[in-house]
């Protein structure tokens, strides 16, 4: 017996266990609830939306956890061993906002629909789960962030490394990448942040994972080789993999294959637009480690919120693809020089010709294309789908004009793939009205003229009124009956109405059919067969609608490739016109991308903390190349210093995005990483300290850092003792100048790191200016050359609001430190070197304590405060 066989029937034998608990005495359930819990055997982890005339219904557990996640009420419905069955339940006509709320959650659920006909049907209404939502699986609009990708991803297992896997079901993009260690994972999970992850049952490193929300848990025959191969191969309709450069992939292609295996299982419908897979490279991108990501916020700030991120400063897209696409681009900055230069020079003929602003105007119109081609492939397409569909291939033309006379060979490519689609524009016009409803049960979709058949069933239904009133008029001549109407509602149908104190005047052929309190109404053999012929009329015109409604996705699907084609470039054009409207507006320059190594920016701005600050930004220099490759960076707290070494970062990554930068000027050379040890915080869930994750971090940076890596090192070794974190620094410093040879920004307060360009030539010092004004100070945050005089922290401190007390304690202790000709112990901490002291009083605060003001006389009282005015600035 296969694997797959007895995975199902062990998942069914441990389904029925579960509801045998939950519900015994299965033999005496009604013949529904036993087609209930059949259909829940087969979705034992998922809430089962159990379809029932106009709700959706829910039982046993699922209907106690649907109540709590959804604040819908709990009743119950029949009994079960004598017990109440507990039932919850939705309207159908709500279910996306539900739906939506139990995604967010991290919920699944699987739908079941009646796809029986009641009327012929003997027992329970024929029912099938047609459609299973999971947070991974999403393609409706209602469930969906809009400017987010949703992504399912997959990982597996090797005896060395792993093999993951993502999948955006709502665009069709494929993607997989074989990672050397855990800490690759790390790095990939923060990356794509997946809405839902599958993992083998005997996947090892949960740790990895821990943090992962929507984790689901898979046999591991999903992830067969061989069986992962052949499913790709139906997929993508090839005979081999040789095409899309993957066949050394081996972990992730069986990665590949349980995401294609768990999407056919839910989506239950072919899926052609996922059409190819693309293996990404370390080498093609520069390496952002977990902790670079979080440290430089690039989509995410510490908080977890989207303000105040480079994409926040960044993003002015028209469409939510483009913002998609420009959130891709920034978690997987470019290498290829050349690639680099083509979207520089896109971006430079869009600003120099002004053209960005009409491209903004016409793609704000466009919508987004990309998911309603995965609509369209999955057959869930709504009608203002279509009508949006419509609207972009309208707009084709006015984008052709706008790039038409472009000389830019990039801009040219994109304009090939923005080619208008005549056939599909006409097709759509006239088959979609103006203003088409939300969904196409009640009809009203398909424009009057597109099919005559159509046409005349509309016509026989909507000529009712018509003939209502030429009857009305007839029977009245004919009977007399003042009061006589003739009225029409969906439960009664077609009826002749006549007051009560007329009703003896009604014709021996009229037959009573309702009678109220003030009228009676009938019907008549003439009046039976016209409402007969109208209702058949309207079923008809229904049916034939959603049958002309299916065949426009046949109609249409042939051109699926290059409708998803036309949504990428669309998306592009988008990111790149952005990037010519940001320079334009925030006095951004084009970087210059060199062979030779090193970083040269002049001015340098950080592009959120300018975009946030009230006062002007200080701009600032920076320069790295192999005679400078670490600057020893010094400075007052509070005076810049993360600030400048985050912004030359930041510059770095803009610039290998594609995107002008905030300099005056920016030369940066080949860079394969750029690695950040900035902040403290603890990681209390894995039992890692403060300095535990420092020391972690800043063993990833000196194992992997190479001579074209960007590494930021802010405050190694304040996290133990004074000797421990300054032997620390000193030695983290040295190997990263000598032997790695990393362009680094070292920023410190051990003042004795600024001894170290006296001993390495490759090593400067730059600083952070600020000037005291007696004992407070103000920060210049302009970068200077040297070492900074002192570090302020005594000035800093008062700044925050510590108590002056605690100030001049720690004054005479800074002075009896500075003074004190015995040096500790290097093995010692300073702490225990230094003398205890008790925080004492001023010798002002001793002077007032020992006065009695009554017994001041006024001039006393005015020496006095002259003594105590002298004594306080001394």
């Amino acid at each position: 017996m296969s694997s797959h066989k007895i995975y199902h029937q062990s998942v069914e034998s441990q389904s029925q266990a579960m509801n045998a608990k939950s519900a015994p005495n299965l033999e005496k359930h009604t013949p529904m609830m036993r087609q209930y819990l059949g259909m829940k055997a087969e979705h034992p982890d998922m809430l089962l939306f159990y379809r029932m005339g106009d709700f959706y219904e829910l039982f046993y557990e699922d209907a106690k956890n649907a109540s709590q996640l959804l604040g819908i009420s709990l009743t119950a419905r029949g009994k079960s061993g004598g017990d109440p069955i507990p039932m919850a339940g939705i309207p159908y006509h709500a279910v996306e906002g539900y739906l939506a709320k139990l995604v967010q959650q991290g919920e699944s659920v699987a739908i079941c629909e009646q796809i029986g006909d009641p009327a012929t049907s003997k027992g329970p209404v024929e029912r099938k789960v047609v459609r299973v939502v999971t947070p991974g699986t999403l393609t409706d609009e209602a469930l969906l962030q809009e400017r987010q990708d949703n992504l399912l991803a997959a990982v597996y297992e090797g005896k060395v490394g792993f093999g993951y896997a993502t999948l955006d079901l709502s665009s069709g993009r494929f993607v997989i990448c074989e990672l050397a260690d855990g800490e690759a994972l790390e790095t990939e999970l923060q990356r794509t942040a997946p809405a839902e992850l599958l993992y083998s049952e005997d996947f090892a490193e949960l740790m990895l994972i821990n943090d992962i929300k929507g984790k689901r848990r898979r046999p591991e025959w999903e992830f067969d080789s061989d069986t992962s191969h052949t499913l790709l191969l139906n997929q993508f309709g090839t005979k081999d993999l040789h095409g899309f450069g993957i066949t050394d992939a081996k972990l992730s292609l069986q990665a590949a294959g349980c995401l294609m295996q768990y999407v056919k299982d839910t989506q239950k419908a072919a899926l052609p637009h996922i059409k190819s897979i693309v293996r990404i490279n370390p080498e093609d991108s520069i390496v952002l480690d977990a902790a670079t990501r979080k440290n430089l916020e690039l989509t995410r700030n510490l908080s977890g919120g989207t303000e105040n991120t480079l994409a926040w400063v960044l993003d002015n897209t028209a469409t939510a693809m483009g913002s998609r696409m420009l959130q891709r681009w920034i978690h997987q900055p470019l290498t290829d020089h050349q690639s680099i230069q083509s979207r520089h020079t896109a971006v430079k003929e869009l600003l120099e010709r002004g053209s960005f602003e009409a491209l903004h105007h016409i793609l704000k119109s466009i919508g987004d294309v990309e998911r309603i081609m995965a609509r369209l492939a999955l057959r869930t397409a709504r009608p203002r789908d279509f009508a949006r569909l419509r609207q972009a291939l309208t707009l084709l033309p006015d984008i052709q004009a706008v790039l038409g006379s472009s000389q830019n060979s990039h801009l040219q490519r994109l304009a090939i793939k923005l080619a208008e689609f005549p056939e599909q524009l006409q097709l759509l016009e006239c088959a979609i009205v103006d203003n088409p409803p939300v969904l196409i049960r009640d009809g009203g979709v398909i424009r009057a003229g597109y099919d005559h058949e159509l046409d005349e069933w509309r016509s026989l239904s909507d000529g009712a009124n018509d003939y209502l009133l030429q009857l009305e008029a007839r029977e009245k001549e004919q009977t007399g009956i003042s009061t006589l109407k003739v009225g029409y509602n969906k439960v009664h149908g077609f009826y002749i109405e006549v007051s009560r104190r007329e009703s003896d005047l009604a014709p021996m052929h009229y037959q009573r059919r309702q009678t109220l309190k003030n009228t009676e109404r009938y019907i008549t053999p003439e009046l039976k067969e016209h409402e007969e012929k109208v209702l058949s009329s309207q079923g008809k015109a229904l049916a034939l609608e959603k049958r002309l409604w299916e065949e426009l996705f046949d109609l249409l699907l042939p051109k699926l490739h290059e409708l998803q084609d036309l949504a990428s470039a669309a998306a592009e054009l988008d990111v790149l016109s952005n990037f010519a409207e940001r320079a334009d507006l925030l006095g951004y320059c084009c970087p210059s991308l060199t062979k030779e190594p090193g970083i040269e920016i002049e001015s340098g701005r950080h592009p959120v903390v300018e975009k946030v600050s009230q006062s002007p930004f200080i701009a600032n220099p920076v320069t790295l190349n192999p005679q400078r490759q670490m600057l020893i960076v010094t400075g007052p707290n509070m005076g810049g210093k993360s600030t400048y070494m985050r912004q030359v970062a930041l510059i770095t990554l803009m610039a290998h995005i594609g995107s002008f930068v905030p300099a005056h000027s920016a030369r940066i050379g080949p860079i394969d990483r750029i690695f950040t040890r900035i902040g403290a915080s603890d990681d209390l869930a894995s039992g890692r300290s403060t300095f535990m994750v420092e020391m972690t971090e800043t063993a990833n940076i000196l194992h992997n850092a190479t001579p074209n890596s960007l590494v930021l090192m802010d405050e190694i070794g304040r996290g133990t003792s004074t000797y421990d974190g300054l032997s620390l620094a000193w030695a983290a410093a040295e190997y990263l100048a000598q032997k790695i040879n990393a362009m680094t920004l070292f920023a410190t307060h051990y003042f004795e790191l600024t001894h170290l360009p006296q001993i390495m030539s490759n090593v400067f010092n730059v600083h952070l200016d600020a000037v005291e004004h007696g004992d407070s100070i103000a920060f210049m945050h302009a970068v200077e050359e040297g070492a900074a005089s002192k570090s302020y922290g005594l000035q800093v401190a008062a700044l925050a609001g510590v108590p002056k007390k605690v100030i001049q304690a720690a004054k005479l202790k800074l002075h009896h430190l500075e003074t004190q000709n015995n040096e500790p112990h290097p093995d010692t901490n300073v702490s225990t070197q230094m003398p205890v002291s008790v925080i004492q009083d001023s010798e002002v605060e001793l002077l007032l304590q020992q006065i009695n003001p009554d017994d001041l006389s006024p001039r006393e009282a005015h020496d006095l405060l002259y003594k105590l005015k002298q004594q306080l600035n001394s």
